[in-house]
C-alpha cells in the first residue's frame, strides 16, 4: 500500500485541475495525433505514428498515477494545526548550531516541496529529523557531510 500524502486544499485543487486538463485537452490531442499519423501510410515504417502512440502511453500512465495519488491523499486544514511540536504544514524557525545561521522552513508533503520557496518535504532528511520536536529541542540530522544539529527556535501555523 502506498504512503498517505498530506496536502493542503489548494494543492489538491491544483492537482485536480491538472488531471482535468490532461483528460479534457491532452488526451484528445494525443488521439488526433495518432489519427493524423495513421493517415500517412504504412504503420510499420511510420515513426510519427510510433511517437504519437508512445506519447499517448506516457500520458495515460501520468493520468493513472494522478488518479492513484488521489486515493492516498488526505487534506489537512491549516487552521487546525498543532504548533506545540513540528508537524506537517507548520513553519519552523531553527538555528544551525555549527554555522549559527537561522532558517525558516514550512514542512509540506513531497508534492508541495520547493526549497526556493522555503518548503521542505516531511520525508526529506531535515523534515524527518525535526518532525515531532518542540521549541528548544535540538535535532540531530544525518547528512552526507556528517551530522547537522539544529535548534528549534519557533513553530507557527
Amino acid at each position: 500500500m502506498a504512503d498517505i500524502q498530506y496536502v493542503t486544499k489548494e494543492t489538491l485543487e491544483q492537482m485536480k485541475a491538472t488531471l482535468q486538463h490532461m483528460k479534457a485537452v491532452e488526451r484528445p490531442a494525443a488521439s488526433r495525433a495518432i489519427a493524423e499519423a495513421r493517415e500517412k501510410g504504412d504503420l510499420k515504417e511510420n515513426a510519427e505514428y510510433d511517437a504519437a502512440k508512445e506519447a499517448q502511453g506516457l500520458l495515460e500512465a501520468k493520468i493513472a498515477s494522478f488518479e492513484g495519488a488521489f486515493a492516498n491523499m488526505r487534506v489537512i486544514d491549516e487552521a487546525s494545526i498543532d504548533t506545540s511540536k513540528v508537524s506537517i504544514l507548520t513553519n519552523v524557525t531553527m538555528t544551525n548550531l555549527s554555522t549559527k545561521k537561522q532558517v525558516t522552513y514550512k514542512i509540506v508533503s513531497e508534492k508541495e516541496a520547493d526549497l526556493k520557496a522555503g518548503k521542505i518535504s516531511v520525508t526529506s532528511p531535515i523534515g524527518k529529523g525535526i518532525l515531532g520536536k518542540a521549541v528548544g529541542e535540538i535535532a540531530e540530522i544525518q547528512a552526507p557531510a556528517g551530522i547537522l544539529k539544529f535548534k528549534i527556535e519557533g513553530i507557527t501555523a
